[in-house]
């Protein structure tokens, strides 16, 4: 621990850890879901802040207590806390608007569905597809790596410095293309089978119009989508825990 950091200013740099970090904490997927109670998600952000302070403490250099110098320093920590959880969102909400998008074209979209975010109803496929993708956050440690990352962001972002608006612009914009183009890989079997089932049945009521396929069509329609979900799922989650990882680890 850096012997200039004493008294007040060791209480005042640990304050201003948690500023980032908790910041993230409240946001970021798996911990910061609505689901869990705000209180649990700020003893969740304490305890990760006294846990990682006697690493990160060097760097939290304090160098005024004076309350202009100290706002700045607050400020600029909790935004870019609020950006790093943010775009660790994103994917999520990707994920989460294709699966959307993926149930209504399977006839799946019954408006009945469990929430997975607080007053925001999601199809059940939807909620299955999301809730898989939270639930391997912890099961494949990736918690641990959002952890690593928080460090990491202290030597891309080193501690007091400015919070760059166009830098986060650009950065917000990179994660929503690449986010966006994983979803789409892991949404594209059920788009496929949309157009094929679509198309064939448009094709039959063509041949034959005497048989009202439309209304017999449905239920074979959503069999046949839950049963691609059965086959596909896993490996749907797995690519897209995999490119979460990546931007994890490079980002």
């Amino acid at each position: 621990m850096n012997g200039e950091l004493s008294g007040p200013k060791i209480v005042i740099a640990t304050l201003l850890l948690f500023c980032r970090i908790g910041a993230c904490m409240m946001i970021v997927p798996g911990v910061g879901n609505s689901q869990i109670p705000t209180q649990v998600r700020v003893f969740v952000a304490i305890a990760s802040t006294l846990a990682l302070a006697p690493l990160l403490i060097d760097q939290a250099h304090v160098d005024s207590l004076d309350p202009i110098p100290m706002t700045r320093l607050i400020v600029g920590e909790l935004l870019t806390g609020g950006v790093i959880g943010v775009l660790a969102r994103m994917f999520f909400s990707a994920l989460e608007t294709l699966a959307f998008v993926t149930a209504s074209l399977l006839a799946l979209a019954n408006p009945f569905g469990v929430e997975v975010e607080q007053n925001q109803s999601l199809p059940p496929l939807a909620t299955i597809v999301t809730l898989g993708a939270t639930t391997m956050i912890f099961v494949a440690n990736f918690h641990w790596q959002i952890v690593a990352a928080l460090v990491d962001s202290y030597h891309a972002i080193p501690f007091g410095s400015a919070f760059d608006a166009r830098r986060s612009l650009v950065e917000i914009g990179d994660v929503l293309g690449q986010s966006f183009l994983v979803a789409i890989r892991v949404a594209a079997p059920f788009f496929l089978y949309s157009v094929i089932v679509n198309f064939a049945m448009a094709l039959i009521n063509r041949v034959t119009p005497q048989i009202a396929i439309f209304f017999i069509a449905p239920p074979f329609i959503v069999a046949g989508g839950v049963a691609l979900l059965y086959f596909t799922i896993r490996g749907q989650i797995a690519e897209f825990m995999a490119a979460f990882s990546n931007w994890l680890g490079s980002g």
